[in-house]
């Protein structure tokens, strides 16, 4: 039985050992066979341990050559890193030497420059003012290009700490004059200008020193971000304009009016945006339009009656002039017509024919002056109108928005002022035309009522005489 289980061992191991040689290695050429007895099986075991203990013997071989070649390569390293380290040394030690060499030259250059330093530092500052001042000048729209020389001058001086050579400082010195020079000329020269809807337009241009440039008697503006001459979005008022006009227009050596912008664009970009005075005007709304026919009808209205009135006035005075030959053109003629044609009737009643005729023509002398009066009296009522509804939009605004943005009440505020001038407006020239008016009009009645009452005394002169 023992004999048995340690055959069946026996033949286990050795297929076992068989199997996991081949997977592993795959170049087993010993027969697999079966062992039919216990010598071939022993024979079978000592030939498969003399082939893996040849195998492992190799293996040890191969580690032992490959550990010999990693104990070269480990020497080698640190051959390379006692080398790295002596390249170190000796880099450091020049490089300290460098230092102390760059050391004792800065020392010699500050000791051989002297003031000089001061005057590049005055350099470097006058050429960063000089940038921004070109920059923004009207001159760098006719000479582009300068203030980007003086940044690179500049930087170069700062960041680098090179010297000025004697060139740089000819031509900021130029820069400098030439700037100087250009501000106090009127000149004209060719050059681009972008219209409203973006065209580029080549047109002459005329500045005037560094404050204005004007195209085609237009103000025009320089947009400093862009280096670009635009045309205004609107041209200020026309006092401006027409010295615009005069200016491109006018010769050498001639002497004309013009406004210029000291501040170089700020006063002219606030000129434009503040509102005209038919932009004025439209912010009353519809009470402004009410005023503003009201006080046109009152005044046309009461110049219509002076001329009326100035025109019969000279009729009268010549009829004074000749009054035994009374005209039925003026109304002095027609009521002495009427004391002529009534001398052979009683005092009595030739003073009621020249009341009558006298008040007849009273409507025409006074015709208009009660429309004129009450156009005087309402137009202020409607300015008070005007403002409350102004007001009534103000607070509405408030209590929309808040008070954090004033341009939200600006609206309502703008309707209340302006509604009120314009009340005053039209109310005070209506007050004083009615005035002028009903004066020049109760004149030329009292000349009717003085020569009417003439003639009724004339007529109870010639009665009394009769009776006498």
């Amino acid at each position: 039985m023992l004999k048995r289980l340690l055959i069946g061992f026996a033949l286990l191991f050795a297929f076992s050992a068989s199997a996991v040689a081949q997977e592993a290695e795959g170049e087993s050429d010993i027969e697999q066979r079966k062992a039919s007895n216990l010598a071939e099986l022993l024979e079978l075991i000592q030939n498969r341990q003399l082939h893996w203990s040849e195998k492992n013997e190799e293996r040890e071989r191969q580690f032992s050559q490959r550990r010999a070649d990693q104990a070269q390569l480990l020497e080698d390293a640190k051959a390379e890193r006692a080398r790295q380290e002596r390249i170190s040394e000796e880099l450091e030690a020049t490089f300290n030497k460098n230092e102390a060499t760059i050391g004792d030259l800065q020392d010699r250059l500050n000791e051989r420059l002297g003031t000089l330093r001061e005057l590049f530092g005055v350099l470097q500052q006058v050429a960063g003012d000089a940038r921004g001042v070109f920059q923004s000048s009207l001159v760098s729209a006719q000479i582009p290009g300068r203030e980007e020389w003086l940044e690179d001058f500049a930087r170069k001086m700062g960041e680098s700490s090179q010297l000025a050579t004697i060139a740089e400082m000819e031509r900021l010195w130029a820069l400098l004059q030439e700037q100087m020079t250009a501000t106090g000329e009127i000149t004209t020269y060719r050059g681009v200008v972008t219209s409203i809807s973006g065209n580029q337009i080549q047109t002459p241009i005329t500045r005037v020193g560094a404050f204005s440039l004007i195209a085609d008697g237009k103000y025009l503006n320089y947009n400093t971000a862009t280096g670009k001459v635009v045309e205004l979005p609107r041209q200020p008022a026309s006092r401006f304009v027409s010295g615009a006009r005069r200016l491109a227009e006018t010769e050498v050596n001639e002497i004309i009016p013009f406004a210029i912008d000291p501040t170089r664009g700020s006063l002219l970009n606030l000129l434009i945006q503040s509102k005209t005075l038919g932009e004025r005007i439209q912010d009353g709304g519809g009470v402004g339009a009410v005023i503003i026919i009201l006080g046109l009808i009152g005044i046309a209205l009461a110049v219509f009656q002076w001329v009326y009135l100035s025109r019969v006035g000279s009729q009268i005075r010549k009829q004074t002039e000749n009054l035994d030959s009374p005209n039925e053109s003026n109304p002095l003629g027609r009521v002495l017509l009427v004391g002529t044609q009534s001398k052979d009737i009683g005092v009595e009643t030739l003073e009621l024919k020249l009341s009558e005729a006298v008040m007849a023509e009273i409507p025409k002398l006074t015709r208009f002056l009660p429309i004129v009066q009450v156009i005087s009296v309402v137009s202020p009522l409607l300015g008070l109108l005007g403002t409350v509804v102004g007001m009534i939009l103000t607070f509405q605004a408030i209590t929309l928005f808040g008070t954090g943005d004033p341009q939200t009440m600006a609206g309502g505020i703008s309707t209340a002022l302006v509604t009120t001038v314009l009340g005053l407006c039209a109310a005070i020239p209506t007050v004083l035309l009615h005035a002028l008016v009903n004066s020049r009009s109760r004149g030329l009645v009292h000349i009717l009522e003085e020569q009417s009452t003439g003639l009724v005394a004339q007529q109870a002169e010639q009665a009394g005489r009769i009776l006498d």
